[in-house]
């Protein structure tokens, strides 16, 4: 994994085709072989989630010369069962206390 100051933060919503049953969703995964292929060798998983009724929000971690993979990865194996949608995020939590902080000693 690179150096963290060398990464960034992608969240990567998978919305579950409701069309398609669990079983069905878990055959196609298996036969694209989901859990080996993704996520792309390099990345961090910071979380996965269940969301009931949308599907799974994972955080990866990664250098962004591995963006191109990882579309090429979901576009290759999530399709089919999944609807994506993907967005640059970071942790807010810092930057939460250092304004909260600034507030707190008179300042916006």
């Amino acid at each position: 994994m690179p150096n963290e100051a060398n990464t960034m933060l992608l969240t990567v919503i998978l919305k579950h085709d409701q069309s398609k049953n669990l079983d069905a969703i878990q055959e196609h995964m298996k036969q694209v072989d989901w859990w080996e292929r993704f996520p792309v060798e390099g990345t961090r998983v910071v979380s996965w989630t269940v969301a009931m009724g949308l599907g799974q929000i994972v955080t990866l971690e990664l250098a962004p010369e591995l963006l191109p993979l990882v579309n090429v990865e979901l576009e290759r194996s999530a399709w089919g069962v999944f609807r994506t949608e993907c967005y640059p995020t970071y942790d807010f939590v810092p930057v939460r206390e250092r304004i909260r902080e600034r507030v707190r000693n008179g300042g916006k």
